[in-house]
């Protein structure tokens, strides 16, 4: 009787370590559908634009209008999913974000399209934080939650090489409406996983919405992003520029003095006050800026200078998404549960600086193999020691009230980040090639230089980024790793059954 009773525990232990899998399984494909339609569009722009007949000066707010959405309403979306329960609030993110594609992709005209972004990104706001926090409470053993995030952090890096590859193939084969329906078939796949593996997260006691901190704090990341997008078409003296970029500091000031006087704040002081989760939201930031920015150049550059198809461009980030996955895993897996995030976290920064050092020296002449590989291999590596090792720390023993809105801090530093990141490279990669032409005959070949000027601008200034990130990480990581919640604890300290 004994033994039956035995077997039926390991049969039970075995089916839940299974339905984990199958949960991150689910988790991962939204979290790779947010992440990849930040990028993916990008590459359709052009055929979108001849077919939907908007001009240049428009075609940013089909990307920006995501970013908008998606970076101002995070808080809020992790908010809700603690409010009314993260099962909950992912199934309906991931219905709204998948009706919100239909309707990009079916598009009449320029409005249609741009509306439908924003939407997106309403609903994402919902679904990234709930993705991350029911992967926070689904895997609370060691080992596998370093698995887990190892995993998840692959995918939250590569989303946006994934998203220049599939929009490639997508546009190259089919069409470029077809980027944004993909996220049907992702939706489809996902939320069928989600009604029949996820628990609801609701916790006992949920707190209160702060309504004023949540208008403060949405409004202040709007100010930040639309501000720094703006810098792409108006000059830094316009108000239109600086006057957002001043409203959204004072009102981000605001609302970190707001929530240290509410009884109900929107984003706890205890949740942003640890150094651990500091350091990591930082970390998230600051990579965040420098990753964006390089995707976007890079993939000029391998389609304007050295004349590669949208297809053949994607596929040039795929060694890199190799390289991330394998220093992804390994730093979470066998790294951080040894030594802590502190000497990770700036190596991963530093190999990110020396990365973008290295892209400054690309040309017209260069090759793919010995020129544009070694550095992207790198960069690889590099953003792979910052992301799990970050993520994982961000939420690592954040109360389950609270699971919520950290995860929604880790999504909105690294969204924040990439949006200001790619606005004010390109802004000083555009000021870098105009003032290179001055002086000079616009012959094909001056143009060309101006162009890999500019590109080299962007690479130093990215180079800057993570070198800024390696100094502050080192200098805000505590030696060591987060000790483990009292839940988190106990199950360390169980056999592990895989």
């Amino acid at each position: 009787m004994a033994r039956t009773t035995a077997e039926s525990t390991t049969g039970d232990q075995a089916t839940g370590n299974s339905r984990r899998w199958w949960v991150l399984v689910v988790i991962g494909l939204a979290q790779l559908m947010v992440v990849l339609d930040a990028t993916i569009v990008n590459i359709a722009l052009p055929s979108a634009q001849r077919e939907l007949g908007f001009t240049d000066a428009n075609r940013q707010w089909v990307v920006t209008a995501y970013a908008l959405a998606f970076g101002s309403l995070l808080l809020l979306g992790g908010r809700i999913a603690d409010l009314v329960g993260r099962k909950r609030v992912f199934l309906i993110g991931l219905i709204g974000f998948s009706v919100a594609s239909a309707i990009g992709g079916a598009s009449p005209n320029f409005a249609v399209l741009v509306s439908a972004r924003a939407l997106q990104g309403c609903f994402g706001a919902l679904l990234a934080p709930a993705a991350l926090s029911l992967l926070t409470t689904t895997f609370s053993d060691g080992k596998e939650r370093a698995k887990a995030f190892g995993i998840y952090g692959a995918i939250a890096g590569t989303g946006g090489a994934v998203g220049l590859l599939l929009g490639g193939v997508l546009t190259e084969y089919l069409n470029w409406r077809w980027c944004l329906y993909v996220n049907l078939i992702l939706a489809v796949i996902a939320f069928t996983g989600g009604i029949r593996l996820l628990r609801a997260g609701k916790p006992a006691n949920p707190p209160r919405l702060d309504i004023p901190g949540t208008v403060i704090v949405s409004l202040g990341l709007f100010c930040l992003v639309y501000g720094f997008s703006n810098a792409e078409s108006h000059p830094w003296s316009t108000v239109a520029t600086w006057g957002f970029l001043l409203a959204g500091v004072i009102l981000i000031a605001v609302f970190a003095w707001w929530q240290g006087r509410t009884p109900h704040p929107l984003l706890p002081p205890r949740v942003v006050l640890n150094r651990f989760r500091a350091a990591s939201f930082l970390a998230m930031f600051i990579s965040g800026a420098g990753m964006f920015g390089v995707f976007l150049f890079l993939t000029y550059y391998l389609q304007q200078s050295l004349g590669y198809s949208p297809v053949m461009t994607g596929m040039a980030f795929l060694p890199m998404i190799g390289m991330l996955i394998i220093t992804s895993v390994t730093a979470q897996n066998s790294l951080v549960p040894r030594i802590g995030p502190r000497p990770i976290v700036p190596v991963g920064m530093l190999l990110g600086a020396g990365a973008m050092t290295w892209m400054t020296a690309l040309d017209l002449h260069s090759s793919y193999a010995a020129n544009v590989l070694p550095p992207l291999l790198v960069l690889g590596a590099g953003i792979g020691l910052i992301f799990a090792p970050a993520m994982s720390t961000a939420t690592a023993r954040v109360e389950p009230r609270d699971a919520g809105v950290a995860s929604a801090c880790v999504n909105t530093s690294q969204q924040v980040g990439g949006s200001i990141g790619t606005s004010l490279l390109n802004t000083l990669a555009t000021s870098a090639a105009t003032a290179y032409l001055v002086g000079r005959h616009h012959t094909p070949a001056v143009l060309a230089q101006a162009q890999l000027h500019s590109y080299s601008t962007a690479y130093w200034w990215s180079a800057g980024f993570f070198l800024f990130g390696m100094v502050l990480c080192g200098l805000l990581y505590p030696s060591g790793r987060p000790a483990a919640a009292p839940e988190q604890a106990d199950a360390e300290a169980a056999p592990v059954h895989m």
